[in-house]
């Protein structure tokens, strides 16, 4: 049947041509673009899939910059700290000359004084100017914030790192079950009563100390004390009332590092430890306790516990036995995001001690501020066995904080950076293998797409001529 009104096969052509050239411009659209999905309609699911892929992308590339900032902050820090220890061990070498009285003149250990003076401020002006980015690194002010430590418990406490979380603050529950205590042994006469000679041995070394017969045990303790810096081994009266109660010679350290050995060489001096038993040599005891449950053996009153949640060193009053003590964490530390999410599990805070001239130091010895002219450990005032003391705490100080430093650069930031970058090469790659043009088939659909729209074209006129044939009919 022939019909003019309506062209079926022109309307078959017009919308096969219609689709082809749909699939014309959509390769078109997506090899000028790059991408395969332009809008919602050309893949719904991968739009989806692809758009959660773009924002961990986000955050997994602003978690490397994060890192890389901290490794900055880090690294300026330790920097600083870098010259602090130069510093120290310059003082060092001052302390060590003015020591040298006898070679040295007033004048020369006052011009010593001078140096020393000068090197402790240029220490507190760098912990009060160390900046990054408006931040004061090495001030305290990236130190934790405590509340309630007992100082008579207590006597140095460093945090390293403490996880907060969502709290507002950490509770600290220390229990100390067994007390740290000296190395001590007893000599119980009151004199020897024949000629000895003892070698006195202790953690700073060993001193022969030759007695007559009849020299009595406080005159013997008296020896021991005069040379107890290069021994580690005073002696005290069992009794102080008592100059017959003999005397107990302790090591000047805690725990089981700190010995007392005493050897009589020629004649006899029988020892024994505090429990009676003989005995020639003795070490210390460490302190045993538990910190928020988890037991520590601690290095005589050292006690450090290192978990996920908790870093920290803290020193126990000698005069503190076994008890309870507790504090809190209230805030404070350098915290770093180093997740693509904003959680407590992927963040991580670290404690920055101030080096200030105030805080190198302890409690026991005196600080670096006390070495200077007027203080208690100046040069000048004849103290250089106690400003080396206290230089070298500081020294160990500044040392143990640039490792605790390092330690978190290297194997925390570094680690972390390196895990992210390929966490962000195979997101990448899914989020690519979803969005991305594939130009090699688009190519070929462009090539196929083409083919069709020239077809669907002529075949069109064909169909739009065909109505033409009526003509014949009429003729």
């Amino acid at each position: 049947m022939t019909r003019i009104n309506t062209n079926v096969a022109s309307l078959y052509a017009q919308q096969g041509l219609a689709a082809s050239n749909r699939s014309l411009n959509t390769s078109l659209q997506r090899l000028s673009t790059g991408l395969k999905i332009n809008s919602g309609a050309d893949d719904p699911a991968g739009l989806i899939a692809s758009e959660g892929l773009k924002s961990e992308m986000a955050g997994i590339s602003t978690a490397i910059n994060n890192s890389q900032q901290a490794s900055n902050v880090i690294s300026t820090a330790d920097g600083a700290l870098g010259e602090v220890s130069s510093l120290l061990q310059t003082i060092t070498g001052l302390v060590d000359q003015a020591a040298n009285s006898g070679a040295m003149s007033p004048d020369e250990i006052a011009a010593n004084q001078l140096q020393v003076d000068s090197a402790v401020q240029t220490i507190t002006r760098i912990s009060n100017s160390t900046e990054f980015n408006g931040l004061h690194l090495i001030d305290g002010s990236l130190d934790y914030l405590t509340s309630g430590v007992n100082s008579t418990a207590i006597q140095g406490l460093t945090i390293s790192q403490a996880d907060l979380g969502t709290n507002t603050s950490m509770p600290v529950q220390v229990n100390v079950m067994t007390s740290a205590k000296p190395a001590t042994l007893e000599f119980t006469a009151s004199a020897v009563h024949s000629p000895v000679t003892l070698q006195i041995q202790g953690t700073q070394g060993t001193q022969s100390l030759s007695f007559t017969s009849g020299t009595t045990a406080s005159a013997i303790a008296f020896a021991i004390n005069t040379n107890s810096d290069s021994t580690g081994v005073t002696a005290a009266l069992n009794n102080p009332a008592n100059a017959a109660s003999g005397i107990a010679l302790t090591s000047t350290g805690y725990g089981s590092s700190s010995f007392v050995s005493v050897q009589a060489q020629t004649g006899t001096f029988n020892t024994v430890t505090t429990t009676g038993a003989a005995k020639t040599r003795e070490t210390g005891t460490d302190a045993v306790a538990t910190i928020n449950g988890q037991v520590v053996v601690g290095d005589g009153l050292e006690l450090k516990l290192n978990t996920s949640s908790l870093n920290v060193d803290m020193t126990l009053s000698s005069k503190f036995g076994a008890g309870k003590t507790s504090f809190a964490i209230t805030g404070g530390g350098a915290a770093f995001q180093l997740g693509p999410e904003v959680t407590s599990s992927e963040q991580i805070s670290i404690g920055v001690q101030s080096v200030a001239a105030d805080k190198l130091g302890n409690k026991t010895l005196g600080f670096l501020s006390d070495i200077v002219t007027g203080g208690s450990a100046s040069l000048v005032s004849g103290n250089a066995a106690k400003a080396s003391q206290i230089v070298s705490d500081a020294i160990t100080q500044v040392s143990n904080l640039r490792g605790s430093l390092g330690a978190f650069e290297s194997d925390t930031l570094n680690t972390n950076i390196d895990s992210l970058n390929v966490a962000l090469e195979n997101v990448t790659s899914s989020q690519s293998s979803i969005a991305d043009t594939d130009f090699a088939a688009e190519t070929a659909n462009l090539s196929r797409a083409q083919i069709l729209v020239q077809a669907g074209t002529s075949v069109l006129a064909t169909a739009n001529s065909t109505p033409q044939n009526v003509l014949h009919l009429l003729q």
